[in-house]
């Protein structure tokens, strides 16, 4: 299976770069990773919802470029679908067996998704209905996707 994470803006910090890598390594195990980075937009302070939408849209459209048609989308959002590790992890096996080689994972910047984004998205996956900083989003991610294949495999991690 291959995995695809895109998501908006670029990790500066060395412990978040140091947990990606990490991850990545344990998951070239169970499957092809590939993490893409879109450019974010400058959000001004106080921007309207006109402006944030703009945005939204800006970084949308960079976003579409790297989905592939065949892949199975699951978009990032606090309004999406709540899933135990044991409910991830049983969607991910649930599309390999239903022979969906792809799945994207995408996640947003710091005001979220475009409307575009969400309704091409196959799947909405909420972590939570607190807010996360979009960077330290992609490491509970990959921990989470990691943990799926751990528990698809039958190994000890899950607890």
């Amino acid at each position: 299976m291959k995995i695809t994470i895109i998501s908006v803006g670029k990790i500066k910090e060395k412990y978040l770069k140091d947990a990606i890598a990490e991850y990545a390594k344990r998951l070239s195990k169970y499957c092809k990773l590939e993490l893409i980075e879109v450019a974010d937009e400058k959000t001004p302070d106080n921007a309207g919802e006109t402006v944030e939408m703009q945005i939204r849209d800006k970084e949308g459209d960079r976003i579409a470029r790297y989905i592939k048609p065949d892949s199975y989308v699951i978009a990032l959002a606090i309004d999406g679908k709540m899933l135990t590790s044991e409910g991830l992890s049983e969607k991910i096996n649930s599309l390999g067996i239903r022979g969906q080689s792809h799945i994207t994972f995408i996640i947003g910047g710091s005001i979220g998704l475009s409307q575009t984004i969400l309704s091409a998205a196959d799947y909405h996956l909420s972590f939570s209905k607190m807010t996360f900083p979009h960077q330290l989003m992609r490491v509970i991610l990959l921990e989470q996707i990691y943990r799926s294949y751990r528990i698809i495999q039958g190994e000890p991690y899950h607890k």
